[in-house]
């Protein structure tokens, strides 16, 4: 039985998904997601089904700091990772657990998580 690159992911992503729910206990999570051309984030309640707060590349805010058309790269995710850590913060929401998906926590994944943590979102 073989698996394509699509159910690997997923796969990933189910599993990440579950052991957070062990762990998170009422925490809301921060999810990630990863385009080719750009970066989203959004801290998620899932007790009560709602985006507290969120963030992309494709923000005014963001684009003003970002050099036009770079929206790919780790500078890029970092500009995303203290906006969404700022709305977040501004919501009333400091703890997260950090939902990677079904990336590795490397590259802008990683440079995302770490400019929320330095913005003061703990997880």
């Amino acid at each position: 039985m073989a698996f394509d690159r699509q159910d690997l992911f997923e796969r990933r992503k189910k599993r990440t998904r579950y052991k957070l729910r062990q762990v998170s206990g009422d925490r809301p999570r921060l999810s990630v997601f990863r385009s080719s051309k750009h970066i989203y984030a959004q801290v998620i309640d899932d007790a009560k089904g709602v985006t507290v707060a969120a963030a992309s590349t494709l923000d005014e805010e963001a684009k003003k700091s970002l050099e036009k058309g770079k929206g790919t790269d780790t500078a890029a995710a970092a500009v995303v990772g203290k906006l969404v850590a700022e709305r977040a913060k501004k919501a009333g929401v400091t703890d997260v657990v950090f939902d990677r998906g079904g990336y590795i926590y490397h590259g802008r994944v990683k440079a995302l998580g770490d400019a929320a943590r330095e913005s003061g979102l703990k997880f």
